[in-house]
């Protein structure tokens, strides 16, 4: 099969054929790649700050990276009886073990023995991917692998982080979504489908902020150097009851904290950057910060039915695997709107 493999970081990958994956036990599932998303984390790992992470994890390169796949089941090992050859399928990320503490608690994240393909297998930028069954979710009819595969990782982690924020976000207050990118545009329909709050979005792209108004964004605020004054000027002057921060880098992290009301709940779910508050404003306005890993298999299959129903869809542009290091350098250059993904294979 043809496959995208990272053999130096700091270096493009390399399309190359490579060995099918095969079936090596009971519960093991191959499947044929119909879309991969594209995750910033794929950039991340590409400039080499997993190295430490794929030393301790034994994985040597080259390798497959690739960890939002969907697809049609093409191979089941002998103890999988609930998927069938055929069956269009989205993949969580974790393959998980079913029997730890965290598996018997449905919190996939906190599995003991999880593997995670993209990460530190074989993933998802190729023509067929190894995974377990319990990692597979069946989609709904009018849904195709393309339509869905970027919410396996980044659209589930936008909608953990909406989950639990929705507790909070009774009638009458207001969220501040920064980024309204990949994760942020799922973050802002999850927001409308889900809580009755009014969504003030942040970004530096006017154009995404034109599309975040289609998404159910009541105000749009552009980052040049007065964001925090013109979200407080739509707070009142307090700040948002709720921000969730959907880039938490280059510079987000210092000024989003800004736009913050005491008692307020800031919800970090990227990553890059270094959030540095001072403990006495932590305490004086009882600020809490909450991290956001990715959704468990159940927030999954709650996102799909969001998704089924028409209140989320993605906005996304298609790239043939041939062309995985042009769709990395619109990611990294800004030219993405939306979500990037990988098609390995036709339908």
């Amino acid at each position: 099969m043809k496959a995208a493999r990272l053999h130096a970081y700091h270096q493009p990958l390399v399309i190359e054929e490579v060995p099918d994956p095969e079936i090596t036990g009971p519960f093991d599932i191959i499947v044929r790649t119909g879309a991969a998303g594209l995750c910033r984390t794929d950039l991340h790992i590409q400039w080499g700050e997993f190295e430490k992470e794929h030393a301790d994890a034994g994985l040597d390169l080259p390798y497959i990276p690739g960890h939002e796949s969907a697809g049609w089941i093409e191979a089941v090992g002998e103890g999988v009886k609930h998927l069938a050859v055929g069956d269009a399928v989205i993949l969580h990320p974790f393959v998980t073990c079913g029997v730890c503490a965290g598996c018997r608690a449905g919190d996939d994240m906190r599995c003991e023995n999880a593997v995670f393909p993209g990460l530190y297998t074989d993933g998802g930028f190729a023509q067929k991917i190894k995974t377990g069954a319990r990692a597979a979710l069946k989609i709904a009819d009018n849904l195709h692998p393309v339509d869905v595969a970027p919410v396996a990782c980044g659209g589930v982690t936008a909608y953990h982080a909406v989950k639990r924020a929705a507790k909070l976000l009774v009638p009458g207050t207001q969220v501040v979504v920064i980024g309204a990118g990949g994760l942020g545009h799922v973050g802002i329909q999850c927001l409308t489908a889900m809580t009755p709050a009014e969504i003030i979005v942040v970004d530096k792209n006017a154009a995404a902020l034109e599309l975040a108004k289609s998404w159910g964004a009541e105000h749009t605020v552009l980052v040049d150097g007065d964001q925090v004054e013109a979200v407080k000027a739509l707070t009142k002057g307090r700040g948002a009851d709720v921000v969730i921060d959907y880039v938490a880098e280059r510079g987000a992290e210092k000024w989003g904290v800004d736009m913050l009301r005491s008692f307020g709940t800031y919800f970090v779910v990227g990553y890059g950057g270094e959030l540095q508050v001072e403990t006495k404003r932590i305490i004086n306005n009882e600020l809490n910060f909450v991290g956001n890993l990715i959704g468990n298999f159940n927030e999954l299959g709650e996102l799909l039915a969001l998704m089924a129903q028409g209140k989320v869809t993605l906005h996304t542009k298609t790239y043939p695997l041939e062309q995985i290091n042009e769709a990395m350098a619109d990611l990294e250059g800004g030219r993405l709107q939306g979500r990037g993904i990988i098609v390995p294979n036709e339908s």
